[in-house]
């Protein structure tokens, strides 16, 4: 159509018809008089609208995936956030429960044998120079500690403050070459001193060659005078091994520790000895024996040889 007088005026007069028709339909409402044709209009391009839909969906739906993946994608992150500190509260809930079970038992041994102790957790491993086998704790001067405590844990004798800083202390190990303490057997009261080996079991010379021990019995610490370096009746370890008695004076026994000089974390400094030596009652109780398996032995008789030349008669 060419742009004349006539189409410009037909344009202006359709403008005119269509916002009259939508004052109409507006001030009608439901009973407007275009309603009809809004829905013959309906009937008409509705199935259009929708075959419409229907292509476009899949691509509006495709951008919202790809909008909610990144959502998606921060809420993951953000559970993974939550899931490690989590597992990592997991973990440290683990390690204060195995503290508190160490503590538990420490405390078990302390009532038995009435010992006055400091707890404390092991720091730092080995000494700045040198070979020795020691440890650092986190008590020190501040805390009552002195040089030549008896130190334990749960399972028996660690070993005896050595150095004493204002908040921190070094504890030779039993383990140390260097370390010796005199030991008791139980029951036979034979006294000996245990010397370390480092990472073997302990070398014993028991002071009477010809005591009578075995494989199996147990050893607790004989204690010092004044209670310095050691107390009495602290549980030390177990014979492993007894050398063949050669006429000596003394008889060499080797015994493995109550305690694992290598995995140690909570330990208590004694810093009051108990009044009375509490001998053997500081040992945990023995294993039970296990029963011994019954056999039964069931005999079947067996047909008796027939004597020589004789058969039984045929039938």
């Amino acid at each position: 159509m060419r742009d004349t007088k006539e189409s410009r005026l037909l344009l202006v007069l359709l403008i005119a018809i269509a916002f009259a028709l939508i004052t109409v339909d507006i001030r009608g409402g439901e009973d407007s008089p275009v309603d009809g044709a809004r829905h013959a209009a309906a009937t008409v391009f509705g199935p259009i609208e929708n075959g419409v839909s229907a292509a476009v969906d899949p691509v509006g739906n495709a951008v919202a995936a790809i909008r909610d993946s990144g959502d998606r994608h921060d809420r993951l992150a953000e559970l993974e956030k939550e899931n490690a500190a989590l597992k990592a509260k997991l973990g440290s809930d683990d390690r204060s429960r195995s503290r508190l079970k160490q503590l538990d038992t420490m405390l078990k041994i302390a009532g038995k044998g009435q010992y006055g102790i400091k707890g404390a957790q092991v720091i730092a491993i080995g000494a700045a120079q040198g070979f020795s086998w020691t440890i650092t704790i986190d008590v020190g001067a501040h805390d009552g500690i002195k040089r030549d405590m008896t130190v334990l844990n749960g399972d028996g004798l660690v070993g005896r403050v050595t150095t004493v800083g204002p908040d921190t202390a070094t504890v030779l190990l039993a383990s140390d070459p260097d370390f010796t303490v005199g030991t008791r057997l139980e029951g036979s009261d034979e006294l000996g001193f245990a010397s370390g080996q480092g990472d073997r079991p302990l070398r014993v010379e028991l002071l009477n060659g010809k005591a009578e021990v075995k494989k199996g019995d147990r050893l607790v610490t004989f204690g010092s005078q004044a209670d310095k370096p050691f107390v009495p009746g602290v549980p030390v370890g177990v014979v492993s091994r007894v050398d063949p008695s050669g006429g000596d004076l003394t008889r060499t026994l080797y015994v493995t520790p109550y305690v694992g000089f290598t995995k140690l974390d909570v330990v208590g400094v004694v810093v009051q000895a108990p009044k009375k030596d509490p001998r053997d009652t500081v040992l945990p109780d023995k294993p039970e024996p296990a029963p011994r398996p019954t056999v039964t032995v069931t005999v079947t008789p067996s047909a008796q040889a027939p004597a020589d030349g004789q058969f039984p008669p045929e039938q």
